[in-house]
C-alpha cells in the first residue's frame, strides 16, 4: 500500500471512530450535532473519493449515492445538514441549463438548413413523445384499476384536517399554450421559462435558415463556439457530482427514511412497478425495434444520466449529462441531440404522466370518488396536454396534479397523503422521463437514416 493511500485509510478509520462515538452518545454535542454530521460526512466521502480517484465519473457518482444512503440511515434527521451541498450542486448545474437549451436548440434548428428536414424531425419527435406518454398513461390506468391501492385505506385523522395549499387561480391548459409565446424575450431567459425559451430558440433558428449561407454560417460558428464553452463548464461542474449526489441522497433518506406509512406502501410500490415496466419493457422495445440498437448498450450508455436524474429530480438539470451520454455513448449526431433532448426535457414526461394517473386514482379511491369513463377520458387528455407545460424541475408535477383533481371533482386535500413520499416518487419518475428523452434521440437518429 502506498504512503498516500495509507494516510487515507487512517483518515477513514478515524472518521468511523468519530461516527461510533457520536452514535453511542459518549459525548453530547447538543446544538453542534448538525455541524459534526456535516463535517464528518464530508470528510468521509472526500476520503473515499480520493481513494477511488482513478475510477470513472459514473463509478464515483454511484459510490457517492451509496455513501449518501448510508449517511441518511446512520445520521437520520441530522443528515439534513448535508442539504446545502446538494443545493449548491443543483444550482451549479442549473445555471447552465438556460444557455444550454437556447444555444443547443438554436444550433439544432439552424444547422439543418432545410426547413423540410426541420419539420420532418420535429413531427417525428413530437409523435414519439406523445405515443410513449399515452402508453405510460395506459400502463398507469391498468395497474391502478387492477390493484386499487386506495380501496382499503382508512383515512387517517391527521389527513382529514390538512388542506393542501391550492394555487390562487385555476391552471388553464389554453393559457399554458398561449403563454408559450413570450411578450418579453429577455424576461423569458431571466425567469428560465423553458417553453418560452424553446419557442424563441426554434423561431430564431428557423429565421436564420432563411438568410444567406455566409451569414448563417457566421452565426452558427459563433454559437457553436459558445456551446463549446458551455460544455467546458459542464465538465467542471460534473467533477462536483459525486459529492453533490452524496448530499442529495443523504439528506433525502435522512428526512424521510424508509418507514413509509403502510397505507402508502402499496401506492408507492405500484408507481415504481409501473415506471419499471414502462422503462424496461416499452422503452427497450422502442430502442430495439425502431432504434435498431441493443438495449444493453443503451442502458449502459445512459447510466450517468440516470444517476444524476435520480438524485436531482430534474430533467433540466440532467440535460447536459443526457446530451453527453447519447452523443459519446450512442453516437447520436449533435444536430439531433441538440433538438430532441432539450425539447424532451420540457414536453416529454412519461414517468410524470404515469405517476399522475396512479396518484389521481389512489386519492379518488381513498375518498370514495368513482371515476366514470368520461372522467377517465378527461384525465388522459389533461395529463397528455398538461405534460407539455410541466417544467423539468423537482416536484413541478404536483401543481398539475391539483389542476386535474379539481377538474374531475376529487378533493385536492388528498395530496397531503402522498407528499411524504413525493420526493422519492419524484426521483424515480424523473429518471424514467430522461430515459424516454434518450430513447427518442436514438429512435429519431435511426428514422433519419432510413
Amino acid at each position: 500500500m502506498k504512503h498516500s493511500q495509507l494516510k487515507i485509510v487512517i483518515g477513514l478509520i478515524l472518521c468511523f471512530i468519530c461516527v461510533i462515538i457520536y452514535k453511542v452518545k459518549v459525548v453530547n454535542l447538543g446544538k453542534y450535532s448538525a455541524l459534526f454530521v456535516f463535517l464528518i460526512s464530508c470528510a468521509l466521502v472526500l476520503l473515499v473519493l480520493q481513494l477511488v480517484r482513478k475510477k470513472s465519473l459514473p463509478t464515483k457518482i454511484i459510490i457517492g449515492m451509496i455513501l449518501g444512503i448510508a449517511a441518511g440511515i446512520v445520521f437520520k434527521d441530522q443528515a439534513a445538514s448535508l442539504q446545502p451541498i446538494g443545493t449548491i450542486f443543483i444550482r451549479l448545474i442549473s445555471l447552465i441549463v438556460v444557455p444550454l437549451v437556447f444555444v443547443s436548440l438554436f444550433l439544432g434548428t439552424a444547422s439543418m438548413g432545410d426547413l423540410k428536414k426541420l419539420g420532418r424531425i420535429g413531427a417525428k419527435t413530437l409523435l414519439y413523445y406523445i405515443t410513449t406518454t399515452l402508453i405510460a398513461i395506459i400502463i398507469g390506468l391498468t395497474l391502478v384499476n387492477i390493484a386499487k391501492p386506495g380501496k382499503d385505506v382508512a383515512l387517517e385523522a391527521q389527513y382529514r384536517d390538512v388542506t393542501f395549499q391550492q394555487p390562487e387561480q385555476e391552471i388553464s391548459i389554453v393559457d399554458n399554450l398561449i403563454n408559450i409565446i413570450p411578450t418579453n424575450p429577455v424576461r423569458a431567459l431571466v425567469e428560465g421559462n423553458m417553453l418560452q425559451i424553446i419557442f424563441l430558440a426554434i423561431l430564431f433558428g428557423i429565421a436564420v435558415t432563411t438568410i444567406s449561407d455566409t451569414k448563417r454560417q457566421t452565426l452558427i460558428h459563433w454559437f457553436d463556439s459558445f456551446n463549446e464553452g458551455i460544455f467546458k463548464v459542464i465538465h467542471m461542474v460534473m467533477k462536483f457530482a459525486p459529492l453533490g449526489v452524496f448530499a442529495l441522497i443523504g439528506s433525502t433518506i435522512g428526512k424521510f427514511g424508509f418507514d413509509v406509512l403502510v397505507s402508502l406502501l402499496k401506492y408507492g410500490i405500484l408507481v415504481i412497478i409501473g415506471l419499471t415496466i414502462h422503462a424496461s419493457v416499452i422503452i427497450s422495445i422502442a430502442v430495439k425495434m425502431i432504434g435498431k440498437l441493443s438495449p444493453l448498450k443503451f442502458w449502459s450508455a445512459i447510466r450517468p444520466a440516470m444517476v444524476v436524474a435520480f438524485s436531482t429530480s430534474s430533467s433540466n438539470a440532467t440535460l447536459p449529462v443526457t446530451m453527453e451520454s447519447v452523443e459519446k455513448g450512442l453516437n447520436v449526431p449533435r444536430v439531433i441531440s441538440s433538438f430532441v433532448l432539450p425539447l424532451g426535457a420540457t414536453i416529454n414526461m412519461d414517468g410524470t404522466a404515469l405517476y399522475q394517473c396512479i396518484s389521481i386514482f389512489f386519492i379518488a379511491q381513498v375518498y370514495g370518488v368513482e371515476i366514470s369513463i368520461v372522467k377517465m377520458i378527461i384525465i388522459v387528455l389533461s395529463v397528455v396536454l398538461a405534460s407539455i407545460g410541466t417544467a423539468g424541475a423537482p416536484m413541478a408535477g404536483v401543481l398539475i396534479l391539483v389542476m386535474i383533481l379539481q377538474s374531475i371533482g376529487v378533493p385536492t386535500e388528498g395530496i397531503a397523503m402522498i407528499m411524504g413520499i413525493e420526493r422519492i416518487m419524484d426521483m424515480t419518475r424523473t429518471t424514467v422521463n430522461i430515459i424516454g428523452d434518450a430513447s427518442a434521440s436514438v429512435v429519431i437518429t435511426q428514422l433519419e437514416k432510413t
